[in-house]
């Protein structure tokens, strides 16, 4: 891996020549001595040693201390609302999928603003992580910065090229389209099967009831690709009277259930979490998924012939209509609760992270799971395009930084992630395999409790 000294890191984050002496162009000061941090774990080792040397870089040029804890996805978000409620919360909270936490304490006041960490590189963020990082207040009246951005990710296929090989298949023929680029799959699995492979499966859809966030992830990509994507519009409005959104959920529970029933899907699928998939393709239980990041691949990268020759991934093809698929895109970062007792060194430390150079070397030392959320570094920097050394990451930047991207619904309105934490999309998909309900039936019982949902939060 091309990689920056750490050294060169700090010269550049600090604007000195290497040789010079590490000066501190933050908030730090002697009464400033540090601050409390969480981590998610990361879903490969190297995101853990990444950030802890980027805890280090800063500590070796800011003089502060961090005192950091990282534990897993579940627990995070579990020990984050718990704090949250009690007021025993620490200072910086660095999470991967902070959409299910941040809308909800945004509007109620529960979270610090960190618009002065964030404006002064603005104009380097892409506009999807802007929008990503900006909720409403209801104290205030009026949006602000809520999450320090530096990192975003979005949802490619993930296909074993060598099982459609096998199939006597070429990835190369496959549609362009949404639905038809499904398909392609399922003569796939038909042909496989007759070569003795006899549990394998086309597609590991998760149209799952349990999440917590990958059914729901892979709904909103359906609803996009049938021209459902004003369901929430900006301005936080639900529109499931709009008739072409009623449509776009119609054929997507229409399609993704048909996939089910006809059996091109793993039965287990509608109780699967969000690593359930993942395990199931490593064991190679289907063929393709569409899911989110590059762990599926970066955990098999000591493996070689798996990562390096038998793994493919691909992005988004156009919607159902031909135009342009929009990628849903979520951005990771830092965020400070209210109550936090070292609200200074909290907000220095996040400065230090967003800088270019610290965010771009941080990144890649977590193997690029995460891209950056300043479009500016993956051009200048060839290592995020490099297709010579890896084979994977490439066609990821493409769909993350250099494709249309859309940002997750609950940002619009917290009230999405009420609907996300109910599941009221695979609990449409249940209602149609196990209970008989018709797929117009079960959107039409899904936008009436989200409407009720909605009606909770008055925005503006």
């Amino acid at each position: 891996m091309t990689s920056m000294s750490r050294r060169s890191v700090l010269a550049g984050a600090t604007g000195l020549a290497a040789t010079g002496p590490l000066s501190h162009p933050h908030t730090a000061n002697a009464a400033n001595t540090g601050a409390t941090v969480w981590q998610v774990q990361g879903f490969v080792p190297q995101e853990d040693e990444a950030f802890r040397r980027t805890v280090a870089d800063y500590e070796k040029a800011s003089g502060n201390k961090i005192n950091l804890s990282v534990m897993p996805f579940q627990a995070l978000n579990q020990k984050t609302i718990s704090a949250i409620t009690s007021g025993e919360v620490p200072d910086v909270i660095f999470h991967d999928a902070p959409a299910t936490i941040l809308p909800q304490n945004a509007l109620d006041d529960k979270l610090e603003d960190v618009s002065d960490v964030v404006e002064p590189q603005k104009s380097k963020l892409s506009e999807t992580a802007l929008l990503n990082s900006t909720f409403y207040n209801a104290t205030t009246r009026q949006r602000s910065f809520y999450l320090v951005p530096v990192k975003q990710a979005v949802a490619p296929f993930h296909i074993w090229g060598d099982l459609v090989t096998k199939a006597g298949f070429k990835l190369s023929d496959a549609p362009k389209t949404w639905d038809a680029f499904w398909d392609f799959f399922k003569p796939v699995q038909t042909e496989l099967r007759a070569k003795g492979m006899r549990k394998v499966y086309a597609m590991g859809m998760q149209i799952t009831t349990v999440g917590p966030n990958d059914g729901n992830g892979l709904f909103a990509h359906f609803l996009i690709a049938n021209g459902g994507e004003n369901i929430v519009t900006k301005d936080g409005k639900l529109h499931v009277d709009d008739p072409q959104v009623r449509e776009a959920a119609i054929k997507s529970v229409t399609y993704m259930t048909n996939c089910y029933k006809s059996g091109y899907i793993p039965l287990e699928a509608l109780s699967w979490n969000d690593a359930d998939d993942n395990n199931a393709y490593h064991e190679k239980l289907f063929v393709m998924n569409l899911d989110g990041t590059l762990s599926p691949e970066l955990a098999m990268i000591k493996n070689r012939e798996a990562y390096y020759e038998e793994a493919v991934v691909m992005d988004l093809p156009n919607r159902n209509d031909g135009s342009p698929m929009a990628a849903v895109q979520g951005a990771g970062g830092g965020f400070i609760p209210k109550g936090a007792r070292n609200i200074a060194a909290a907000k220095d430390f996040l400065r230090f992270f967003i800088q270019p150079e610290v965010m771009n070397e941080n990144l890649k030392n977590g193997l690029g799971r995460w891209v950056p959320v300043m479009p500016q570094i993956v051009k200048d920097d060839p290592w995020w395009t490099d297709t010579k050394n890896d084979p994977h990451r490439a066609t990821y930047v493409r769909e993350a930084v250099f494709g249309r991207t859309f940002p997750a619904f609950a940002g619009f309105n917290p009230a999405w992630g009420l609907v996300n934490a109910e599941q009221l999309w695979g609990v449409a998909h249940a209602d149609v395999i196990k209970n008989g309900m018709t797929p117009t039936a079960a959107v039409d019982k899904a936008f009436k409790r989200a409407e009720v949902l909605f009606a909770r939060y008055t925005l503006g």
